[in-house]
């Protein structure tokens, strides 16, 4: 994934990302303990906008 990609990824979510791994059409975002509700959004809709950017399914998962 392009650093490009990943800074508008950063900006769209507004949590810090620990870090982010990619496996085909699937992108897995990793950020901290807490932030994982602020980082979907209301209703998954913050997740549902990084998906059409990308055109990529999106999955947040919470680092302990």
């Amino acid at each position: 994934m392009e650093e490009e990609q990943k800074d508008k990824i950063k900006s769209m979510l507004d949590v810090e990302i620990d870090r982010i791994e990619e496996d085909g059409n699937k992108v897995t975002i990793f950020v901290p303990e807490g932030q994982a509700a602020k980082a979907i959004g209301s209703g998954g809709a913050v997740v549902r906008s990084v998906e059409l950017v990308l055109d990529k399914e999106l999955e947040i998962k919470e680092t302990s």
